[in-house]
């Protein structure tokens, strides 16, 4: 993954010595490709309609100079409130006018905080921008990447990766970083008290016989910051698990995975024949995780229990589509994990893997966090294989997953320690190897790191 703000609010590259060198380095290191964001709030930021793909082309065509594919992010959401996000882009200034004249437009909690990261799915079919409803807008803004990026589509840009929430993946903002509303391991809170989702529920619990059930969320769902156990609604035997949690969890994941649907059939009519495949991102929402109630994903909108499989519904929707499913979480072990959090990052890979195995979709991974150290690049290059376990062979046989994208190019990445590191590990994902490298491949490898050594020290000067 290349810098968040590799473009700048101006559409202008940022640092294009240090990245001309960078690129050069990720090449001669075996890395197949670069994933880019392209931001809506950069493109499509002056006005309804007009497009600049000026500062896009540039960096794209720099990728084919050097012989690298492209994984091409449709960023239909804000940079800025989320783990990593080290810039601030905002929605188009044109959208972020229409959300200051109506704020339901954008995700709200049940005391009323908006969370402008991304508009609500509750007015997905409402022409509430300039006369387009926003499943519009972005499909225009796809259908104008296609026109502007035809020739190179399926050669260089090898994918497309849709945008359908906040951080660019299918979920609620429940867990929102900024302003401190929300810190790990809290649960999260429900994001259904705009005006929209608030009417889409009355007419859910109408049609389902029980008008009551729709004036909002669970009143005793806690807040952010809270543990399973601290509420009626989340602990072991609360109500997630009663008629009504069922009701409203059920409606909850399901306007989500709409949401996704009408999103991804627009973009799979609008790629088709170009050559690019499509992805679409999940969260990898692993504490609270051995818990019952597993409340962290529930309140993000992935109707996932103890007892329910909340991942397969997606996978499916994914497969009808033939769009990849892309994962986080590749590097994280448990034994790393707090223990009072119930986390269990390992045990959610594992039950999406079987998801992506019974639906028939291919499965994408990406670390969640920027790690530079080999436990975390041996946990990568182990669950790559997407194995199972003996009493899970009839979902299919161990096979490796399509792709695997590393967070992110940095300085950090290109310092002497690091890069030592990195190379022998691209190297061992290319290969399929679960054994370390003979001494004679690490000879190589050294011989690799010194005859690139000028282009990593150009790299990092350029970049500082």
């Amino acid at each position: 993954m290349l810098p968040l703000d590799t473009v700048s609010m101006n559409n202008q590259l940022n640092r294009p010595k240090a990245l001309n060198a960078s690129l050069l380095a990720l090449k001669s290191a075996g890395v197949e490709g670069i994933m880019m964001d392209i931001w809506w709030g950069i493109v499509e930021k002056d006005a309804p309609g007009l497009y600049n793909w000026s500062a896009y082309k540039e960096l794209i065509l720099m990728a084919k100079k050097y012989g690298l594919k492209v994984q091409a992010v449709m960023s239909f959401h804000q940079c800025g409130g989320n783990v990593g996000d080290s810039c601030c882009i905002p929605l188009p200034q044109w959208v972020v006018e229409e959300v200051n004249k109506n704020p339901d437009l954008v995700y709200t909690d049940k005391a009323g905080r908006r969370n402008y990261e991304y508009l609500s799915l509750g007015c997905d079919s409402l022409p509430v921008l300039h006369g387009r409803t926003p499943v519009q807008a972005y499909a225009d803004f796809m259908r104008n990447f296609r026109n502007n990026f035809k020739e190179l589509l399926g050669e260089v840009v090898v994918e497309v990766q849709v945008g359908m929430g906040p951080a660019g993946e299918m979920r609620y903002p429940g867990y929102p970083e900024r302003d401190g509303i929300w810190r790990f391991p809290g649960i999260g809170e429900f994001q259904c008290y705009d005006k929209y989702m608030l009417a889409n529920l009355k007419a859910f619990a109408e049609s389902a016989g029980k008008p009551e059930w729709g004036q909002g969320g669970p009143h005793n769902a806690g807040s952010y910051n809270q543990w399973p156990d601290d509420t009626r609604f989340f602990h072991r035997e609360g109500s997630w698990s009663s008629q009504y949690g069922q009701f409203f969890l059920e409606w909850y994941s399901s306007q989500l995975i709409n949401h996704g649907e009408r999103i991804l059939s627009a973009a799979a009519g609008i790629f088709k024949g170009t050559g690019a495949h499509l992805s679409g991102k999940v969260a990898g929402i692993h504490w609270h995780y051995g818990t019952r109630s597993h409340a962290a994903e529930l309140t993000a909108g992935y109707y996932n229990t103890r007892y329910r499989d909340g991942y397969l519904p997606i996978a499916h929707m994914f497969g009808r589509h033939g769009v990849t499913f892309n994962f986080t979480c590749f590097e994280m072990r448990d034994c790393e994990q707090p223990e009072h959090a119930r986390c269990s990052p390992e045990n959610l890979l594992k039950q999406v893997v079987l998801a992506s195995k019974k639906a028939g979709v291919s499965l994408a991974g990406e670390n969640a966090l920027p790690r530079f150290d080999d436990p975390a690049f041996e946990q990568i290059v182990t669950k790559s294989r997407l194995q199972v376990t003996k009493e899970d062979h009839s979902q299919g046989s161990s096979e490796p997953m399509c792709t695997f994208t590393y967070l992110r190019m940095s300085q950090s990445l290109f310092h002497p320690d690091n890069w030592r590191k990195f190379v022998p590990f691209v190297r061992r994902m290319a290969e399929g190897r679960k054994s370390q490298l003979s001494d004679d491949d690490k000879r190589a490898m050294e011989s690799c790191f010194h005859a690139i050594r000028p282009l990593i020290q150009e790299a990092l000067a350029a970049s500082v």
